[in-house]
C-alpha cells in the first residue's frame, strides 16, 4: 500500500514537473477618470482598435477596467494597484489619469489618450521628445475655431460665460486658452470656478447672473459628466450655449466643434499595438488630432434663439433630430 501511495507521488511530481509552464498573458491596464462620455467613448475605440489587430480581452491579452469615478485620491491608487499586479501596459484616460501614470512607474509602458495637455502633466517637451516609456493621443480642443466660429453667428457679443474645475490641470489650462483666444477675438472670458460635479448647476446659475451673452463650456472632466445641468440653465435663461466636445449637443448644447473621441481611442489602441510588439515607445511621436468636425442640435438652438444659416447646416458633421428626444426630456 504505501509503495503505491509512494509511486503516485512520484508520478505526480514528473508528470508536474514535466508540464510545459503557461505563457503569461500580456495586461493592460486602463485607467479612466470617471463616467464622462468622451472617456467612455475614448475606452470603447481603445478596446475595440486592439480587437480589430486581433487582440481579443480574455484571449489574447488580459484588459482590467478600473474607474476612479471622479476621485483623485482614487486615481494614485489604482495606478499604484496596476504596478502591484505588474500589468505590462498602463493606458491613462483623461490627463489626472496621465498624470498619476507618470508618478507610478518610469518603466513600464504608458499609452495615454484624451489628454489635452501631454506636456503640462510632464510626459514631454514635445511630440518627439518625451519621456522613454510615454506615447499616446493628445485631445487638445480646438478652442480658436470653437470662439471664432461663435463670434461669426453672434458678431454683437462681448462676455463669454464658462465653468472650469480647478482641481484639473486640463481644465486650467483650457481656461487659459480660452481667456487668451477669446481676448484676441475682442470678447471678455467669465469663468466660474467649481469643486465638484454637485456645484455645477448653481455655477451655472451664477455664471448666468454675469450679464454674459453666451456660454462656451469648455471640455473638463467633472462638468462634462454633469454637462446636462449647464444645458438646463441655458434653456431656462434661453442663453445660447456651446459646447467644448461634440457630445455635449447631445445634452444640451446648440453646437459644438470637437473631435470623435471614439477615433481618439482607436488612434491610442494603434499604438498600443505597436508597443506590443516590440517597438519602443520612445520612437513613437505624440498623436494630435486634426480633423474639426461640427455637430449641431437644432432643438436647442430654437429654444436658445440662435438660427445657423444654410452654409453652416451644409456644413455640419451631423445635425441632432428626434432619435435624440429621450435625452432632451429635462429641456422641454
Amino acid at each position: 500500500m504505501r509503495k503505491s501511495i509512494w509511486g503516485l507521488i512520484v508520478l505526480f511530481l514528473v508528470l508536474y514537473h514535466c508540464k510545459s509552464p503557461q505563457p503569461e498573458v500580456y495586461t493592460i491596464g486602463i485607467l479612466q477618470m470617471n463616467d464622462a462620455a468622451t472617456l467612455t467613448e475614448t475606452r470603447r475605440g481603445f478596446v475595440d482598435s486592439l480587437a480589430e489587430e486581433g487582440l481579443v480581452d480574455g484571449r489574447e491579452i488580459r484588459i482590467l477596467i478600473e474607474n476612479a469615478r471622479g476621485q483623485v485620491p482614487e486615481i494614485w491608487r489604482i495606478a499604484e494597484g496596476f504596478m502591484a499586479q505588474k500589468v505590462d501596459m498602463i493606458v491613462p484616460i483623461s490627463t489626472p489619469s496621465l498624470q498619476a501614470a507618470l508618478h507610478s512607474t518610469t518603466d513600464i509602458p504608458i499609452v495615454f489618450a484624451s489628454v489635452a495637455n501631454p506636456y503640462l502633466a510632464g510626459a514631454g517637451v514635445s511630440a518627439e521628445d518625451h519621456l522613454r516609456n510615454v506615447s499616446g493621443v493628445s485631445s487638445e480642443g480646438p478652442i480658436r475655431q470653437s470662439l471664432a466660429f461663435i463670434k461669426s453667428l453672434m458678431p454683437g457679443i462681448k462676455r463669454v460665460g464658462t465653468l472650469w474645475t480647478p482641481s484639473e490641470l486640463n481644465s486650467l489650462f483650457y481656461k487659459e486658452r480660452a481667456r487668451e483666444e477669446a481676448a484676441e477675438l475682442g470678447l471678455e472670458m467669465i469663468a466660474i470656478p467649481i469643486a465638484n460635479a454637485s456645484e455645477v448647476l448653481l455655477s451655472a446659475q451664477i455664471l448666468i447672473n454675469k450679464k454674459i451673452d453666451v456660454i462656451y463650456q469648455i471640455s473638463d472632466n467633472t462638468i462634462n459628466k454633469a454637462f446636462q445641468a449647464v444645458g438646463r440653465v441655458a434653456v431656462d435663461n434661453e442663453i445660447p450655449l456651446f459646447g467644448g466636445v461634440l457630445y455635449h449637443t447631445e445634452l444640451g448644447a446648440c453646437a459644438a466643434l470637437g473631435w470623435d473621441f471614439y477615433e481618439i481611442g482607436r488612434r491610442a489602441g494603434k499604438i498600443a499595438v505597436r508597443i506590443k510588439n516590440g517597438e519602443n515607445p520612445e520612437n513613437i511621436p505624440f498623436q494630435h488630432m486634426d480633423r474639426v468636425m461640427l455637430h449641431i442640435n437644432l432643438k436647442m438652438a430654437e429654444r436658445q434663439g440662435i438660427v445657423f444659416p444654410e452654409d453652416v447646416l451644409n456644413s455640419a458633421d451631423k445635425i441632432l433630430d428626434d432619435v435624440y428626444e429621450s435625452r432632451l426630456e429635462a429641456f422641454k
